[in-house]
């Protein structure tokens, strides 16, 4: 089945069956905006990636369904609600939300450290790229993809920056070595190092602490910020198909090798697309290794430069996306927004924008 398809067949599942059920549910007739709701929640199901609870023992306080937890923080995500407390406040008082997270009573929303501790949960057990992962396996999977637009977009953090710890490096001697003096090769660079790893084993060797991170924004300033670094995949429909979070210092350039395998793996496309900062001949090569057109926009280095191809400008113009992706993730999901502290709690804040991201995405194609 197409994309198209898919997308029109769930929604006419969704208003056909799924609503009047739910208005007959519930007392009080939907807002659009509920509606919306209900359609993105039915696109993620985050809830069919929460691993089952162990055995529960009749000693200690019951726990709270970490289903309908999920399904609140989709819902926290979407509805731009800044807090966990102003979303409890916001369960409290609006019965249509409260029911459409599954708290069937004001006195069934958990409080604010129960939601801390199942956030914790879920971000320990990677719930949002799970959940990510199947949304792309289900929707993408079998699509050709024309382009891939990569970027990333800076995320401050509300911690302090970790401190920078120098390695201790020998001095290399100079000059050529005597007959019976064996030295050792110099280390390779990360992106060599890249080209023979597998994604995921390049993935681990990024560093993810939370620094100070300098870049330039678009009119050529330098902007600084302690925090990470989003780095995104985006299909020429605005559809996020990768996400990787690593510390803001780290170079655009080093993440591109990764993306590009753990993208491949996923879906088949034709181009990629990338801004200057990812200018470099391992990256060139090894889109072109796994049958991908690289338009990479040249950097300069202090020389001048050979425009692009009129063709390759007319594709180029396409990586907009990424861009426009960034901006709705910050202004629209979250990403402007990071009250939790931590590497794998920040990527599950994120995360939850992303398939957010994607659902809303995917609904704004009919």
């Amino acid at each position: 089945m197409k994309l198209n398809d898919k997308i029109s067949w769930l929604m006419g599942r969704v208003q056909k069956s799924l609503f009047p059920h739910l208005d007959e549910y519930l007392d009080n007739p939907f807002t659009e905006q509920e509606k919306r709701l209900v359609a993105i929640l039915e696109i993620v199901q985050v809830e069919k990636y929460i691993s089952s609870p162990a055995v529960y023992q009749w000693r200690g306080r019951k726990p709270f369904d970490r289903q309908s937890l999920a399904r609140a923080f989709v819902t926290k995500t979407l509805y731009r609600i800044p807090t966990t407390s102003d979303l409890i406040r916001a369960l409290q008082a609006t019965k249509n939300l409260r029911r459409i997270c599954g708290f069937s009573a004001t006195g069934n929303v958990p409080s604010e450290s129960t939601f801390s501790r199942a956030f914790a949960e879920f971000a320990a057990s990677e719930l949002g790229k799970e959940a990510h992962n199947a949304l792309v396996q289900e929707y993408l999977a079998d699509e050709l993809i024309g382009h891939i637009s990569r970027d990333s977009t800076a995320i401050v953090g509300r911690e302090k920056p970790a401190k920078k710890v120098k390695m201790p490096q020998k001095p290399r001697k100079r000059g050529r070595p005597a007959k019976s003096e064996k030295r050792e090769p110099a280390p390779l660079k990360r992106l060599d190092r890249q080209v023979s790893l597998s994604a995921e084993k390049a993935i681990l060797e990024l560093p993810t602490l939370c620094d100070r991170g300098t870049k330039k924004n678009a009119k050529g300033y330098k902007t600084s910020w302690n925090g990470y670094k989003l780095h995104l995949d985006i299909n020429d429909m605005g559809l996020p198909v990768s996400a990787l979070v690593t510390s803001a210092s780290l170079h655009d350039s080093q993440v591109a090798i990764p993306l590009i395998k753990q993208t491949s793996s996923k879906v088949t496309y034709l181009y990629d697309l990338m801004d200057a900062a990812y200018d470099a001949k391992r990256i060139n090569e090894t889109s072109r290794k796994f049958g991908h057109v690289p338009i990479i926009d040249k950097n300069a280095r202090g020389k001048e430069v050979i425009p692009m191809a009129p063709h390759e400008a007319e594709r180029y113009k396409i990586r907009s996306s990424a861009e426009w992706a960034n901006g709705r993730l910050k202004e629209d999901f979250g990403a402007n927004n990071v009250m939790v502290k931590g590497y794998c709690k920040v990527t599950q804040h994120l995360m939850f924008g992303v398939i957010v991201l994607f659902a809303d995405q995917l609904i704004r194609q009919l």
